[in-house]
């Protein structure tokens, strides 16, 4: 399953040249051309999925387990204090590519805030209400 008009689908099967971190049959990892930090790493399946809501179950357990040995050999090589997992859904979330991707990005203190939000409140019975709506649907 490729997109030919997906330019990850191109660099994840080795048609674009990219600095390779890891690569098996399923996944490229590879260094982000734009990092929001040093050795930002994005993950990329060969296959082409929209988003996670598209992903493989099987594809989506190995990619989460991968992310864990990214993050852990940044953690040693690039001496990071921690790192971030970012993976985003819909342009309303931010996701500018169209082919599933985790962002790896590592931490340092000191550094930049780079995901961040400011907590919000809810009543409990707003939180009760929108917990039976999205069970619901699920």
């Amino acid at each position: 399953m490729k997109d030919e008009t997906c330019i990850f689908c191109k660099i994840a099967g080795g048609e674009i040249p990219s600095a390779t971190l890891y690569e098996d049959e399923t996944f490229r990892v590879i260094l982000d051309l734009g990092p929001a930090s040093r050795g930002h790493a994005l993950i990329l399946p060969k296959d082409h999925y929209a988003d996670l809501c598209a992903l493989d179950e099987q594809v989506a357990s190995k990619a989460l387990g991968l992310a864990a040995r990214i993050g852990a050999a940044m953690k040693k090589a690039l001496k990071c204090d921690g790192f971030n997992l970012v993976q985003n859904n819909g342009t309303a979330a931010g996701q500018t590519v169209f082919h599933f991707h985790i962002h790896v990005i590592p931490r340092y203190e000191g550094g930049p805030q780079i995901v961040s939000w400011e907590p919000g409140t809810a009543s409990s019975e707003e939180l009760a209400r929108l917990a039976e709506e999205i069970g619901a649907a699920l």
